[in-house]
C-alpha cells in the first residue's frame, strides 16, 4: 500500500522544512506530521518521510525506535502515560498504574480489545509539583488518586 500525505499535509510539510537551515534538521515536526496523518509509522511512512527528507530509511528509523512519542504500532484514541519518575513514584504513581492496569485489563505498552485505551510509563511529565501526573492524548492530570483517575476514564468518549 502506497502512503503519501494530503495536499494539506503536503502544504505544512513544506512551511515546516521552510524553517530550518538543512532539510534534516526538520526530522522530528515532520514525523508527528506523519504520525499525525498516518495514526503511526509503518515501514512505509517511515520509507516515505525519509524520501521526502532526502536521507536513507536507516535514518528515520533511527530517530522513530529512539523518541518514544514515535509510535510504530496502533494506539488507542487515550493514550494513556503515566510518569514513572522518582517524585510521581513517591507520590503514588505506582498505584495509579497498578489500578488503571486493573482497571483496563491491560498491560503497559497494550491498549484494549476496543481500541479506546492505550497504556505507556514515561519518563518526567515535567509536573514534580503535582505528582503524581498522567497525560492524556494532549491534556495533563495532575495530584491524582484512584478516585481521580476513576472519574477520568468515565469522562473520556
Amino acid at each position: 500500500m502506497a502512503v503519501g500525505f494530503s495536499e494539506e499535509t503536503l502544504k505544512k510539510f513544506d512551511r515546516i522544512v521552510s524553517r530550518y537551515p538543512k532539510r534534516e534538521a526538520a526530522m522530528l515536526p515532520v514525523l508527528y506530521l506523519a504520525q499525525e496523518e498516518f495514526g503511526y509509522l509503518t515501514t512505509e511512512a517511515i520509507e516515505y518521510v525519509a524520501k521526502l527528507m532526502g536521507v536513507a530509511p536507516a535514518r528515520v528509523q533511527g530517530v522513530v525506535t529512539f523518541y518514544t512519542m514515535f509510535y510504530t504500532k496502533p494506539i488507542g484514541r487515550h493514550h494513556i502515560q503515566i510518569c514513572r519518575t522518582l517524585p510521581c513514584a513517591l507520590r503514588g504513581a505506582e498505584k495509579i498504574s497498578a489500578f488503571l492496569k486493573k482497571r483496563l485489563g491491560i498491560q503497559t505498552g497494550e491498549t484494549t480489545a476496543d481500541g479506546k485505551f492505550t497504556l505507556s510509563e514515561v519518563e518526567c511529565l515535567a509536573s514534580c509539583g503535582t505528582a503524581p501526573v498522567v497525560q492524556i492524548n494532549d491534556a495533563y492530570y495532575e495530584s491524582l488518586s484512584e478516585e481521580k483517575v476513576e472519574e477520568i476514564l468515565r469522562s473520556l468518549k
